[in-house]
Parts: structure tokens; sequence; C-alpha cells
């Protein structure tokens, strides 16, 4: 019996499950923080908690283009094409509005405690 480090088992099944067209978990880990994946037009997960100093990661696993953008002009990205990510660091706590700058019904909240 083969066994795969928790890292790479967990690239192998993001990878299966991108594949198949649905995101492996709404809210992944990645070795610098939590991972939020845009997906079929979509944020997941649409909300979390984290704790001040944490980084997100975006990822987007569209076709299409998408941006991650704070509503309160915090933090912008550029056109994330497929594959592409982009991070941003929460050092203060409050409540962050997300959205898509292209596809501005695409929303989520982060709230930083």
């Amino acid at each position: 019996m083969t066994f795969l480090k928790p890292s790479t088992l967990l690239a192998a099944l993001t990878l299966c499950a991108a594949a198949a067209g649905t995101p492996l978990a709404a809210f992944a880990q990645t070795p610098a923080g939590p991972l939020v994946t845009i997906h079929n037009f979509m944020f997941s997960p649409m909300s979390t908690t984290i704790k001040a100093g944490t980084t997100i990661t975006w990822k987007n696993l569209d076709a299409e283009p998408h941006t991650v953008v704070n509503d309160a002009g915090v933090f912008h990205s550029n056109a994330l094409d497929q594959d592409e990510t982009y991070s941003f660091r929460f050092d203060k706590p409050g409540v962050y509005k997300v959205f898509c700058g292209i596809h501005p019904y695409m929303k989520e909240t982060i709230t930083v405690e």
C-alpha cells in the first residue's frame, strides 16, 4: 500500500474535483492560509470568519476571467485568468464585502476578528 503526503493527496483530489466541475471543498487550506475558489461564477465559500493576520488566496477555476474587489477599496486584483491566484493579508478586524468587478453579482463576505 502506498501512502501520499496530505498536501499531495489534497492537490490530486482538488485537480480531480475541478476536472469534474465541482470544487473539492468550500474552504480549503493552502500553506499560506485559506483558499477561496472561484467556480461556476461563485466565490466558495460565500462567507467566512478568519483571525486578523490571516492571508486568503483566491483561485479562479473558471475559463472566464474574474477579479477580487473589496467594496471599500481596500484591495482590488487584476483580472484572474483560469488557474491564476490573488492573495491578500487581512490585518484589521472588520467585515469585508467582496465582489467580482467583471460580474458584480458574484459576492462574498469575510469577517475578520
